[in-house]
């Protein structure tokens, strides 16, 4: 009797150790799939983050992309027309400067006023002989013979020998371009100074004193394009 019972108790304490291990290992099983679970929510939420993360980039880059686009477009478009008028306006200038110099006029009349004449401006100048030459409202003709030169202004002849001079007489220019435009208002008067003659071409050194200081380009204008005037 003794025997039967201490049988169905160790059956019972393994039946007993049996339910213990599988409910171990049912708890087991449970921990595992939770850490599992645990672990597949975080891998799910990190790659939520990722894409949260890299969505905001994206959308930040565009952005401020497009504000560099917003502010490159105008300073652009502003740069065309501005150099569009400064082109406008250098081709303006240019053409106002070629009619300027097309309408450019010398006026020359006999003074009304004295001034003092300081300004003074030399040049080496040949006269072809034998040819009449205007200068200013003068006429000059020159004429070799032997070692003297015969000179004729405005009628008055006068012999010259090497070293002597000749004067034109003062009188007064007015200088204007677009036929209104006054750039030059001055007394002038021109010495002539006889430097020798070859191949009939007669060399003076020409001294033009003034009023004013007049630019060489306008004061060429004063004289004539027979004769050739470098200035010294």
């Amino acid at each position: 009797m003794d025997d039967i019972t201490s049988r169905d108790d160790e059956k019972r304490l393994e039946l007993a150790r049996e339910q213990g291990r599988q409910e171990e290992q049912r708890h087991q099983k449970e921990r595992d799939q939770a850490a599992e679970a645990g672990r597949a929510k975080g891998q799910e939420e990190e790659r939520a983050r990722a894409n949260a993360q890299a969505n905001a980039q994206a959308n930040a880059q565009t952005i401020a992309q497009a504000n560099a686009n917003a502010r490159e477009k105008p300073v652009k478009q502003g740069w065309g027309w501005g150099a569009k008028i400064i082109a406008f306006l250098v081709v303006l200038a240019i053409i106002l400067a070629v009619i300027g110099l097309l309408t450019l006029s010398v006026s020359v009349m006999t003074i009304s006023t004295n001034y003092a004449l300081p300004f003074t401006t030399s040049y080496g100048v040949t006269f072809p002989e034998g040819q009449s030459i205007a200068i200013g409202n003068s006429h000059m003709t020159v004429l070799s013979y032997q070692n003297e030169l015969i000179s004729d202004i405005d009628g008055d002849r006068q012999k010259l020998v090497i070293g002597e001079d000749r004067v034109i007489s003062e009188r007064r220019a007015v200088i204007t371009t677009f036929g209104v435009i006054k750039l030059m208002d001055t007394n002038f008067q021109i010495n002539l100074k006889y430097k020798g003659d070859r191949d009939n071409v007669a060399y003076f050194d020409m001294a033009i004193h003034t009023s004013q200081q007049v630019p060489d380009m306008l004061l060429k204008r004063l004289l004539p394009p027979e004769i050739n005037a470098q200035p010294m």
